[in-house]
């Protein structure tokens, strides 16, 4: 009986530390990108706004580098009005059915209510502002 009760402990720590982990590392929060919000994002779209939805896992690596990426393009003044939105990968199944995404890592352009680019798994910082200037 001793050794179930420690497996129990066991398997519960381990979850936690895992749970721990990955709010720790949310690459999301590297930018401030807000959680998705359908009436925030549809708002957003009737009123034109540059829109940038980011994809990302808290274990994915090429998320973290797009979170940097995207945390460096904010502060730059062409930047500053794109509305960056984030999507936890793990955690948000209807958002990801909607958007038709099937991988962590994806970046998603709007110009108000038009896709303007769509990228996968895309670390290069060069191609990442080119996606965001295309919501401008």
């Amino acid at each position: 009986m001793p050794d179930i009760n420690r497996r129990r402990m066991f398997v519960v720590t381990a979850a936690i530390l895992m749970a721990i982990n990955v709010i720790a590392t949310r690459p999301g929060l590297a930018f401030e990108g807000e959680a998705f919000d359908e009436k925030t994002f549809v708002e957003a779209q009737k009123a034109g706004r540059p829109i940038v939805i980011e994809v990302s896992a808290g274990w994915c690596p090429i998320c973290q580098v797009q979170g940097k990426v995207l945390s460096n393009l904010r502060k730059q003044p062409d930047f500053a009005k794109v509305l960056l939105i984030t999507v936890e990968y793990d955690l948000e199944k209807d958002v990801l059915k909607r958007f038709n995404v099937t991988k962590q890592s994806t970046l998603i352009a709007f110009k108000g209510a038009a896709e303007t680019a769509r990228s996968v798994g895309d670390s290069n910082a060069a191609s990442i502002e080119k996606l965001v200037r295309s919501t401008l």
